[in-house]
């Protein structure tokens, strides 16, 4: 038998992409999977589409209350029985072989924590329009200190080895507090040279919107971290320079 994912998606209002989502999962190779989708008090129908699927694999939870995605992540991962924990939005996309690609490298390499390229799309069109994000380094500690290179949509690990890590949810950069956190405990997490996933790039994100969140950056080294203002400055420069080349307009 093999082991079971856990697919980890928060929703809200996420009716217009949601279905698009559904179909990347459903079209898995790997199929031992439970898909934990917690909805975090939609105001469209997104529960509605969400309730035609009777797939016994999907676990949907509706909060009563809005919490954000740290929060409704963290529901799911509560609620999580899987070995490998995999996070995916509810407007991104997998390609078919992305949790067979990535479970079979954990198992071969003896990998912890592996992440893999994905592609940066028009939100409506989901064509690219930037160069394909590369898992081209070893990441460590050290290294995510100065820029976030994992992204939920194509990171996975496995609990087995590391247990389950769970999101600040006071933190407006939940999910590079959670990976530092886990990178803390672990040597390093290993990349996959291939494109396996799809980021959808929504015009109001609040992770395209470097210039609001420099703030809640410098938080998350003063705060989280626990270091001082000069060092965390200095990580927020760096970080604030590797926002800037992750997402240039340049494809070479």
């Amino acid at each position: 038998m093999k082991d079971l994912v856990s697919i980890i998606t928060p929703s809200y209002n996420s009716a217009e992409f949601i279905e698009e989502t559904i179909h990347s999962v459903f079209s898995q190779t790997y199929k031992n999977w439970e898909w934990l989708i917690t909805d975090d008090l939609s105001r469209d129908n997104t529960v509605e589409i969400l309730q035609k699927y009777t797939d016994p694999r999907i676990k949907l939870k509706v909060l009563k209350q809005n919490g954000g995605a740290g929060n409704a992540r963290n529901k799911s991962l509560e609620r999580a029985q899987g070995r490998y924990i995999a996070f995916l939005d509810s407007d991104d996309l997998w390609y078919p072989e992305y949790l067979e690609t990535m479970i079979n490298y954990m198992q071969e390499n003896n990998a912890e924590l592996v992440y893999c390229n994905y592609s940066r799309c028009d939100e409506y069109t989901m064509q690219p329009v930037l160069k394909d994000f590369e898992a081209d380094i070893i990441v460590t500690f050290s290294n995510l200190l100065k820029t976030c290179r994992l992204a939920p949509v194509s990171t996975m690990y496995d609990t087995q080895r590391v247990g389950k890590f769970f999101f600040p949810v006071k933190s407006k950069r939940e999910d590079h507090v959670m990976w530092l956190n886990l990178l803390k405990e672990i040597p390093k997490g290993y990349p996959i040279q291939r494109t396996l996933a799809k980021y959808r790039m929504r015009e109001n994100s609040v992770s395209r919107k470097k210039k609001n969140i420099i703030k809640d950056q410098y938080l998350v080294y003063r705060d989280f971290m626990g270091y001082s203002t000069v060092k965390s400055l200095y990580y927020t420069a760096n970080w604030a320079v590797n926002g800037f080349l992750k997402y240039s307009k340049i494809f070479n």
